[in-house]
């Protein structure tokens, strides 16, 4: 859809503010309606995808509003780059979070609010923080918003257990209008989304997912080597800015060496990096020093780079909605961008591994109770984790909220947790661990999902814009990998065999070469090794086989390997 004028519906200080603070003539899809719902003062979900000025539905109301609006973001790198936007128009944001110096915290405190500092930006964390809370509770907050919503619905594909304090936060300051965004959500994560945040009759809209610019593909490798071998060719090729995700810190550090050791000039950004060494990471790359950024999902989250020309995912992620939000870092100006997935048919255990230690136990709900039941006072959410001993801050977090959800616990009046005493506990305790093993199904067939995608024919576009409820005129995009090869295989589809070679033996196959398998009919090659050949077929479909039942036709030249975009 194309950008539209400023409608004229929008109020006149509102039209203003856009032309004369940001210079903006027209908007985006989705931009008007969602500036309209949120200057109405209505909680607004807004489900916008990546590079379509999110940003601005909420810093133009900070401006027409007065008073304070409060921004929670998740990531350090997402909140700077906000406040760098911001300071080029005139606001000087508080920002509250980790790599903050104290000194500039204290001055936002001592003089914030006023006309030129409207916004607050805050890590969920920091709501946690009583002296900040109560410093928030003496503004007049006008707009709170949740930035990359997803995140705090337990169905989502990132939840972070530190967003649960979102709610208690907004009811704190007085419960104004909720705005919150994200790029992505199934019809399910908006539900949660409005359920967790009590946005009952929140005002919901959706701008539909599909990006043509972006062309999307999936490699097929048999190891580690190919896989480098496949990164390397892909950022060699890359005629702009590439990010290269990984699933795990080692991979993320292994590529990482790999492109520097091919003289590539790459930056590295994961979260066990210290707050210097990521801050500098970003740099780099956002300000082009550096052309290539290989990163875990830590890095990207709101990063507003609009050049990035190619998103390479060396592991296969954990969802569909995971993996359109990252490869949806490209071509954010509109240009054409490929999106690549190298797919390895072992990375899906490291996925598995991962849901594994998603969630809590019973045993470890039973634990939890029984610390807190024997410990002579309320315990600290610090305290209660050491008493534990091997047990991971997120996945006590997940427990304690449901816990509290359950009735069974409670926090005093300093923030400590204490039993409620209830006789019943470890029996509903129990109950309610079954809903996390609901969740686990869920989870599962995500990732089922993810490696159906990875391995599948169909349109990658169609598939992702079903995944998400959109449902499209066309059967094929007519620019991803499977459409692509589709073609080819219709081209050879007549062919005949091929003859021998000179000493009578069959040729040997070659990715794109025209082939037969009998009861499958024609097909294209798209990858072959000595144990098997994958046969992309007209229907689009992906088979593979052994050699000895494939036979190549004659008369085709083979076909040249399909560009991954």
């Amino acid at each position: 859809m194309p950008d539209s004028p400023i409608p004229i519906a929008l109020p006149a200080q509102a039209r203003r503010v856009l032309r004369e603070r940001f210079g903006v003539a027209s908007l985006r899809p989705g931009q008007a309606e969602v500036l309209a719902s949120v200057l109405r003062g209505n909680p607004t979900i807004a489900v916008m995808p990546t590079g379509s000025g999110k940003s601005l539905c909420y810093q133009v109301p900070a401006l027409c509003n007065g008073g304070l609006t409060v921004v929670v973001s998740p990531l350090i790198a997402l909140m700077k780059d906000q406040d760098e936007k911001l300071r080029e128009y005139g606001v000087d944001a508080g920002v509250f979070n980790s790599a903050t110096p104290d000194e500039d915290q204290q001055r936002y405190l001592r003089k914030g609010g006023g006309k030129h500092q409207p916004i607050v930006l805050a890590t969920p964390e920091r709501l946690g923080d009583a002296g900040f809370m109560q410093w928030l509770r003496r503004q007049t907050v006008r707009l709170f918003v949740v930035d990359e919503a997803h995140c705090i619905s337990q169905w989502g594909h990132d939840f972070r257990p530190a967003f649960l304090e979102i709610p208690a936060a907004v009811r704190a300051v007085g419960s104004p209008p909720v705005l919150a965004m994200t790029a992505t959500a199934t019809d399910e994560v908006i539900h949660d989304i409005a359920a967790t945040l009590d946005l009952p009759a929140a005002c919901v809209i959706k701008v539909g997912v599909y990006r043509p610019n972006l062309d999307y593909a999936v490699r097929q490798v048999s190891d580690e080597e190919r896989k480098q071998d496949a990164v390397l060719e892909l950022v060699r090729e890359a005629q702009g800015p590439a990010i290269v995700y990984s699933a795990t810190v080692k991979e993320a550090e292994i590529l990482h060496q790999v492109l520097r050791d091919a003289g590539m000039d790459a930056a590295l950004y994961h979260g066990r990096l210290n707050a210097t060494a990521r801050r500098q990471a970003q740099d780099a790359f956002m300000s082009g020093t550096t052309r290539v950024m290989v990163a875990t999902d830590a890095f990207g989250m709101g990063i507003d780079k609009p050049d990035v020309r190619l998103v390479v995912h060396a592991q296969l992620p954990g969802s569909l909605d995971a993996y359109y939000q990252e490869s949806g870092r490209a071509g954010r100006d509109g240009e054409p961008a490929r999106c690549i997935l190298i797919h390895e048919e072992k990375d899906k255990r490291i996925q598995q591994f991962f849901l594994a230690n998603r969630y809590p136990s019973r045993e470890l709900l039973l634990r939890v109770l029984g610390v807190l039941e024997d410990a002579p006072a309320p315990l600290a959410e610090d305290e209660l984790l050491r008493a534990l001993g091997k047990v991971g801050a997120r996945k006590l977090r997940v427990g304690l909220k449901l816990l509290a959800d359950a009735g069974l616990i409670e926090k005093d009046s300093h923030g400590k947790l204490r039993t409620r005493g209830d006789a019943d506990a470890r029996a509903r305790a129990s109950a309610a661990a079954e809903q996390y093993e609901r969740r686990a199904e869920h989870d599962r067939e995500t990732l089922a999902a993810m490696v159906g995608y990875a391995r599948s024919g169909r349109c990658r576009w169609r598939m992702l814009l079903a995944h998400f409820g959109d449902v499209p005129q066309w059967e094929r995009c007519g620019h991803c990998d499977s459409c692509d090869l589709a073609r080819q295989a219709e081209a050879v589809e007549k062919a005949g065999d091929a003859p021998p070679d000179r000493q009578g033996r069959p040729a040997p196959l070659r990715v794109g070469d025209g082939v037969r398998v009998r009861r499958y009919g024609a097909g294209v090659v798209e990858a072959v090794t000595r144990e098997r050949v994958d046969i992309r077929f007209p229907n689009g479909d992906l088979r593979r086989f052994l050699p000895g039942y494939v036979t190549r036709l004659k008369g085709v030249p083979p076909v040249p390997p399909v560009p991954a975009s």
